[in-house]
């Protein structure tokens, strides 16, 4: 097992020559951007930061310079700073993780595992990285295609996890999992999960999956109440291409990603997951992977 995935980041003639490009990504329905946005911007403008915003941060504001969510990677921006939860965080990376764009989450939420850094250490946190003085944690994604009649119809990422489930109430989803071509199991569950070791602590965490650290190369495959006693959790390369063929008969099950995206599965559809070619890049400060869970699970002290 590899140390854990970090890099500091070095300044380079070309980087230091170009104005960068920050973007800011925030939560709807936080009434406290109203008084913190304004002041961030002037701060980065003052430093000859560009500075594009999404439209939810927009809304608080008249800001100048506004570009929505899912365009925000045509700016190629060199610093993306998420004003939320850990739902605004994991929509940030999807947005800009393939540009190599770095992300530094503020925490306006509760639970907090990605957005660890308190609003309240913002400046120094942006001084910190003016310095160079932080850490890059790259996280792994998931890319998923959904395949319908030999076509693909659709390829979305995931920093957390993907998920098939059901969709009827009452009524069990039958799976059938395979492995790099190699048939693993059939399943009766509510739903499968595929897990990055960063969603390990999430759904999969819930669903009775084991807690993988960051760097560990793997993902999860963890069955959400399943029918049979003895399917359990099953942790795997993340170098292998992982297919979900779906058995619904007359009924549709349902495909979501991080929880945010979501579609319609129907029977004979194939899922398969690999690797995304581009990880998230998380910064960063002190706390090591251990220390967020023992602050966010409260375990006890030695």
């Amino acid at each position: 097992m590899r140390e854990e995935q970090s890099e500091k980041m070095t300044k380079t003639p070309q980087s230091s020559a170009r104005q960068k490009t920050v973007a800011i990504i925030s939560k709807p329905d936080r009434p406290e951007l109203r008084e913190v946005l304004p002041p961030l911007e002037k701060w980065l403008k003052e430093r000859n930061y560009l500075v594009v915003m999404d439209e939810e941060s927009a809304a608080y504001f008249h800001g100048s310079n506004v570009v929505p969510r899912t365009e925000l990677a045509t700016r190629s921006p060199d610093l993306a700073l998420v004003l939320g939860g850990d739902g605004t965080l994991l929509s940030a990376a999807r947005a800009v993780a393939r540009v190599g764009t770095l992300i530094l989450g503020v925490n306006l939420g509760t639970l907090g595992f990605m957005t660890e850094l308190a609003l309240a250490d913002l400046y120094p946190a942006l001084e910190a990285i003016e310095k160079e003085r932080y850490i890059v944690d790259s996280r792994s994604m998931l890319s998923c295609s959904l395949v319908r009649g030999g076509a693909t119809v659709a390829v979305h990422s995931a920093l957390n996890e993907l998920v098939v489930s059901k969709s009827a109430i009452a009524r069990l989803n039958h799976f059938e999992l395979f492995v790099d071509a190699e048939f693993v199991s059939s399943y009766k569950a509510d739903g499968l999960i595929i897990a990055t070791p960063t969603g390990s602590t999430a759904y999969s965490l819930g669903a009775g999956g084991p807690i993988l650290k960051p760097d560990v190369d793997a993902f999860v495959i963890t069955p959400v109440s399943p029918h049979g006693l003895t399917h359990r959790p099953v942790v795997v390369r993340d170098s292998v291409e992982i297919e979900i063929q779906v058995k619904t008969g007359q009924e549709e099950a349902y495909l979501s990603l991080d929880g945010q995206v979501g579609m319609p599965v129907r029977d004979g559809d194939v899922v398969r997951c690999v690797k995304a070619e581009h990880p998230a890049r998380l910064l960063r400060f002190q706390k090591t992977f251990f220390e967020v869970l023992a602050t966010k699970l409260k375990w006890g002290e030695r």
